[in-house]
């Protein structure tokens, strides 16, 4: 399906948010491959902006560049991966959140609480519905984000960013009917209370326990 262009958004930020889209409406599988040419003929774009949006989506981790074969969308990750992704982040998010909390200021908790508030909508919908999943994603997105940025130390953020993609690639493929968003908000929350509160050590332990709890539920299923 070929979705309306509007003239004001830069075609290659469209084309970005086409596929996106497409991928968590299950329109492309994990591994499909994207070829230019007919991506071109069914978008009715040329090819330039659809090698930026794709550029950009391998910087996510949700696209896979191969020599000589050209783009796919990601591979579900393996048991292995999630394991490995989930001590990874068990070294970093933890530390960040306390460090957020450390920082905490009205105005973060304010964001934060908005990026919550949409996160506990989305759960309700996230496994019907891929306005819902959008929804869930990108606040589940936000919300670690903003903790990231606000534990003040660009290094740490960096890093964070760096390890970005593969999380985006990690929920992409816990979508629709297994999301575990309906697990994932009272975590959230707990973090929530704990960095509004200020509350460092109570900031780390929710954080482990969440990130524990996201893989856990994607490899139960």
């Amino acid at each position: 399906m070929v979705e309306r262009i509007s003239l004001r958004q830069p075609i290659a930020d469209q084309m970005y948010e086409v596929l996106l889209h497409q991928f968590m409406s299950g329109e492309r599988a994990a591994g499909e491959s994207l070829n230019i040419g007919a991506l071109s003929r069914e978008l009715a774009v040329s090819q330039t902006p659809l090698r930026e949006a794709l550029a950009r989506l391998e910087h996510t981790g949700l696209v896979e560049r191969e020599a000589l074969r050209g783009y796919r969308v990601a591979p579900a990750m393996t048991r292995d991966e999630v394991e490995q992704l989930k001590e990874a982040r068990l070294q970093l998010e933890p530390t960040l959140a306390r460090e957020a909390a450390l920082r905490s200021t009205s105005e973060f908790v304010d964001a934060l609480r908005e990026t919550l508030d949409d996160f506990e909508r989305s759960a309700e919908v996230a496994d019907l519905e891929t306005e819902g999943f959008d929804l869930y994603w990108r606040s589940d997105d936000r919300f670690h984000m903003l903790i990231a940025a606000q534990a003040g130390n660009k290094f740490l953020e960096l890093a964070y960013a760096a390890l970005g993609g593969q999380i985006q690639r990690f929920r992409l493929f816990s979508k629709f009917g297994r999301t575990g968003a309906q697990g994932a908000a009272p975590e959230h929350r707990e973090i929530f209370d704990a960095l509004a509160a200020g509350d460092a050590d109570a900031a780390d332990a929710a954080m482990r326990t969440h990130i524990a709890g996201a893989a856990e539920r994607l490899l139960a299923r």
